[in-house]
């Protein structure tokens, strides 16, 4: 079996954005994700992770929507292992294209 980090190298850009998206909603939505920040590639992307088990992944009931947050989104634990390797790995890339000036205990 793969590692996490041998299968977040894998995926394609759309796929981590989407996995990124989908952990920030479980974090700071309640797992509720607003479907005008999705586009079609997104939904297919959703689908294909749904019948897999890898999220699980589905609408509203119209009288709970509030916010235009339409859909809902639980992970696996692979999916869990994954955004984390990913959240790091952006994280860094992030990092390296900082353009700013460091003041405190490591700046100085």
């Amino acid at each position: 079996m793969l590692r996490a980090w041998e299968l977040v190298k894998k995926m394609t850009s759309d796929e981590k954005s989407l996995l990124l998206y989908f952990e920030t909603c479980l974090v700071d939505a309640y797992g509720k994700a607003d479907s005008r920040r999705m586009n079609k590639d997104d939904f297919d992307i959703a689908k294909k992770w749904n019948e897999s088990g890898f999220v699980t992944f589905g609408r509203i009931k119209s009288k709970d929507i509030i916010n235009n947050n339409t859909h809902w989104v639980r992970f696996s634990e692979e999916a869990w292992e994954l955004a984390h390797k990913e959240r790091r790995a952006r994280c860094g890339r992030m990092l390296e294209k900082a353009t700013y000036e460091r003041v405190g205990v490591d700046g100085a």
